[in-house]
């Protein structure tokens, strides 16, 4: 036994077949020892495995002395817990549930004597589910790494957010026409921004909620269901308002709207430059007078009167602003945003509220606001999405980059969706209606669960795509939604780039989530590094494993054989390389001399 695992050992260490699995990969591991890898497992106690003194003589020379553990001389590999914070995106307490049955599985394998006999050599193959646990020392010294680091241009919140923002300096695409739109709360231009564009869309929804009335009954959004709240749920109460929901509104309340929404399509149409107009926002209205009137025409039914002439005027506007304005398919009536903490994961600390107030209070209960990390962004909430049997849903898409300069990037066939819990309501704001995370939906139960929504709260794509050809929308996957995913992501990926530490030899999974709009528009909500792999369902199973395969392929088999199965990945983008870029320094100085007349 001993002799043929020391064989086994001595033909990895030649072939330089040796990986290091940190985090909940069964899979990974399973694959890479079908191909004569050989792991050298990490110590599961927070310990440290230290290279020994007497071994991998190259390595001596960078060694120094060191009064302790991790900050210098010694080639360290750090394993503290499994992380569960920004850099781990999954579900951490099953992935440390199955990795620990794996590991059980192992235990008195040979693979445990070969570990052994491995322990002083260095990874040349390492996934890690945290980067920063592995030793800056050590980690040149591995070929292959399956993270990049500084990725919070990308994977945050804000970073994607003020990403997004300097689109226009890398390609000619609005990022408003695939990411709805967003805004740092703890930069005070930005917080100016949010609360124009709150004004704006109030007024618009107040126009579309004219055209909404039928005859004498009052303007009405949705019939309230009878509650059905859990602990934790935000339900959309009207708050207290001074004047009762049958007294009459400001009589000029529509006019003013009409006003701001013209205003707003003179500056849109650019009709502004050669005139001072002032901002729609910055006029003699008295928008604390105008928002709290909108709240009861929007969220307690109040009347709302108007004439034939203001209901054309209505229609005429709206259809004006709809070329002007991308993002007017995805607004409803009553001016949702989605208030998301800037570094959290799995759906933690996410809200939705209707009105300003609600937004700026939350904004301003952060405890650690810093000049560089805005602990809040408020982004414009799609009241408009894409549901399958009244049930909210998004996507899940994986990619995978494997260099960034130049900047390669390969797509995933297979994706999969997640369903909420409950009915889809603009009434009810509950993360169960609303937050199609699994780690949130795991905390509901359906209470009148629709029979055709899966028990398990997971459909695949190709499921996905069996139930558009139910509704005639069959080309609506391969021509609208694919397409738009591949161009969102490329967009994200291009303006991001420049802020993520490019390594070579590393790459990375990526998961992309998506929601879909009525008009089966995707719309790029977040980016995750480290996707979970824990599978929550029979589909996530089979596919977690597949997507894990296919990036082994990619990523290690393509090299000794280019022409070898990629499985499901196909290339989405492969920049062409730049010979060299232009010397620090340069001076672009322009100089000229005025015209002179004759």
């Amino acid at each position: 036994r001993f002799r043929k695992a020391k064989l086994h050992v001595e033909k990895a260490i030649k072939e330089k077949k040796i990986f290091a699995v940190q985090g909940p990969y069964p899979v990974i591991r399973r694959l890479l020892r079908a191909r004569g890898w050989v792991e050298r497992k990490l110590p599961r106690n927070g310990k440290q495995l230290k290279q020994q003194p007497g071994d991998q003589k190259k390595q001596q020379p960078e060694k120094a002395a060191s009064g302790g553990g991790d900050e210098q001389g010694e080639t360290v590999l750090n394993s503290p817990p499994w992380p569960r914070d920004n850099e781990n995106k999954g579900d951490s307490d099953e992935d440390t549930k199955e990795d620990s049955g794996q590991c059980n599985e192992d235990s008195d394998d040979i693979h445990e004597l070969m570990s052994f006999l491995v322990q002083d050599q260095v990874p040349n193959f390492l996934w890690t589910i945290r980067l920063s646990s592995i030793d800056q020392k050590l980690l040149p010294r591995i070929e292959v790494v399956n993270r990049y680091p500084r990725l919070y241009a990308l994977c945050t919140k804000e970073g994607l957010c003020q990403s997004l923002q300097n689109l226009p300096w890398f390609q000619q695409v609005d990022f408003n026409t695939f990411f709805p739109r967003c805004y740092r709360l703890g930069i005070e231009d930005e917080q100016e921004a949010f609360i124009e564009d709150f004004r704006l869309t109030a007024a618009r929804s107040l126009l579309k909620l004219a055209l909404q009335k039928v005859g004498d009954r009052p303007v009405g959004t949705e019939q309230r269901p009878k509650s059905d709240k859990v602990p934790g749920d935000h339900v959309a109460h009207p708050m207290p308002s001074t004047a009762g929901p049958c007294s009459p509104l400001y009589p000029q309340l529509l006019e003013e709207a009409l006003e701001v929404c013209e205003q707003h399509l003179g500056v849109l149409e650019h009709q502004d430059i050669d005139r001072n107009t002032p901002s729609p926002c910055r006029t003699c209205i008295d928008w604390d007078r105008f928002l709290q009137e909108y709240y009861r025409v929007a969220h307690e039914g109040t009347r709302l009167v108007l004439s034939r002439e203001q209901r054309e005027q209505c229609q005429d506007l709206l259809q004006r602003l709809e070329e002007q304005l991308p993002q007017l398919c995805i607004e409803g009536n009553l001016n949702v945003w989605i208030l998301k903490p800037s570094a959290k994961s799995r759906g933690r600390g996410i809200v939705c509220a209707t009105r300003l107030e609600e937004v700026l209070k939350q904004a301003q209960s952060g405890s650690n606001l810093s000049a560089r990390v805005c602990e809040w962004v408020v982004q414009k909430y799609v009241e408009r999405p894409l549901t399958i049997f009244n049930t909210k849903f998004d996507i899940r898409q994986w990619f995978v980059v494997t260099d960034w300069k130049p900047l390669t990037v390969w797509f995933y066939r297979e994706c999969y969706l997640r369903f909420c819990s409950r009915p889809f309501s603009l009434c009810h704001l509950e993360p169960a209606r609303h937050l199609c995370n699994v780690s949130v939906q795991k905390r509901y139960k359906a209470l009148h669960p629709d029979p055709r929504v899966p028990p398990e709260k997971i459909w695949s794509n190709k499921q996905f795509q069996a139930h558009l050809a139910q509704l005639g929308r069959a080309d609506a996957w391969q021509q609208v939604m694919v397409p738009g995913m591949k161009a969102a992501i490329l967009s994200a990926l291009r303006c991001a780039r420049d802020q993520v530490g490019s390594r070579k030899g590393s790459f990375e999974l990526f998961g992309a989530d998506f929601l879909i709009g009525e008009d089966f528009r995707p719309w790029l909500l977040e980016i995750n590094s480290c996707p979970t792999m824990s599978p929550s369902s029979a589909v996530t199973r089979r596919l977690c494993a597949n997507v894990q395969r296919d990036t082994l392929r990619l990523v290690l088999d393509r090299k000794d054989n280019p022409a070898c199965s990629i499985g499901a990945f196909e290339l989405l983008y492969r920049e062409a390389a730049v010979a060299s870029c232009l010397p620090v320094g340069l001076k672009l100085l322009v100089t000229g001399s005025s015209l002179k007349k004759a």
